[in-house]
């Protein structure tokens, strides 16, 4: 533990105060030396009638010491309200981040006057705890409703099973198939969270990724829902390579061209994947055909368990409302952005823009 020590306040004063005698010391010392020495020291003084440099100096050593002493006072006294002043900006900021220690988010300090070193630090303080309250907002909403999420499936297991209990006559097969697809949403609901956790950090190994590779593979393992669906599903590009995960990227485009051919048109939808390097930016482009989509509704779809009342589906291939949300946290944490547009004839626009990085070197036999 650290041992108490002096205000800062307390110190500028000092620091003032010294200053003030010292400059005061410095002055006298230069009418000490550059006067007296050309009063001569002799008891007839200057030309027989000025006094001599004894009395001079019994003269105005008394004086000095009253104006050194004076101007101690005045340092320390000055000093203190110079330096309240100075300081009083500092504690507001102390005081806001003490209520931001308790758990008190919403204060925000709102300093006025003209910009200087303290209001920088205000305005930078306010701006921190803003997107800290927002962050806090979003995780205790996001664990609220993981919760949610979990529990449901837990529940409708209890219900089955107790439902089994009361009544052992019931169809064994079809008690069985429901727990199986209950469970089965429930793990991928936790697999998905595991995967959002794990994107957020950032913790995985980066190597060069061939994008157009990822999008025929998230395509070819797709194909059979948008042929069951009748959805023509295209790839668009050639090489397109970027730095990261391929695991990953390959999650990312997988949800986006699931999240396009489920929110489709009932037949006759299209889904098109473009990707394409643009100067030093790797673009992939997710377009789908579909309902025209309510502007407002559209930022909203990246968070987490947001479906989306006019996308929301009640099939096998619903989803938990984590996919965008995990592709979110992928672009995130490979330094890139993610851009959503309603299409004005129906449908969803996603644009992913990663750095673009060279093509590998091939290596020779």
């Amino acid at each position: 533990m650290r041992r108490p020590g002096l205000s800062v306040r307390l110190k500028l004063t000092l620091s003032y105060a010294g200053f003030l005698a010292v400059a005061g010391g410095l002055l006298l010392a230069v009418v000490w030396g550059f006067l007296l020495r050309y009063v001569p020291d002799n008891s007839q003084g200057l030309l027989g009638i000025a006094p001599n440099r004894y009395l001079l100096v019994r003269t105005f050593a008394p004086a000095a010491a009253l104006a050194m002493l004076f101007l101690l006072v005045f340092g320390l006294v000055g000093g203190w309200i110079l330096a309240g002043r100075m300081l009083a900006p500092l504690t507001r900021i102390t005081a806001a981040a003490r209520l931001a220690a308790w758990g008190s988010l919403s204060h925000r300090i709102r300093m006025e006057g003209r910009r200087d070193e303290f209001r920088e630090l205000a305005d930078a303080f306010d701006t921190m705890l803003g997107e800290l309250e927002s962050h806090v907002s979003e995780q205790r909403r996001f664990a609220a409703n993981a919760s949610h999420e979990l529990r449901t499936p837990l529940a409708i297991s209890q219900t089955l099973l107790d439902v089994a209990r009361k009544d052992p006559t019931r169809d064994r097969d079809e008690l069985l198939a429901r727990l199986q697809a209950v469970n089965t949403r429930a793990i991928g609901l936790t697999e998905a969270l595991l995967l959002l956790s794990r994107s957020d950090r950032g913790t995985f190994r980066r190597a060069r990724v061939d994008l157009s590779l990822v999008a025929e593979e998230a395509a070819e393992t797709l194909l059979p829902l948008a042929e069951q669906r009748g959805i023509t599903l295209d790839v668009i590009g050639g090489e397109t390579w970027t730095t990261g995960s391929e695991e990953l990227l390959l999650r990312m485009v997988t949800n986006l061209v699931q999240n396009a051919v489920v929110h489709n048109l009932p037949t006759g939808g299209t889904v098109t994947v473009h990707i394409e390097t643009r100067g030093d930016t790797s673009v992939l482009c997710v377009e789908n055909t579909g309902h025209p989509l309510p502007p407002d509704l559209v930022p909203t779809l990246v968070e987490p368990f947001q479906r989306g009342t006019e996308r929301a589906r009640t099939d096998e291939h619903a989803g938990v409302g984590l996919g965008l949300a995990i592709v979110q946290s992928i672009v995130r944490a490979h330094d890139g952005i993610l851009d959503l547009a309603p299409r004005p004839a129906g449908g969803l626009l996603v644009t992913v823009l990663l750095p673009a990085t060279a093509r590998p070197l091939e290596s020779g036999g």
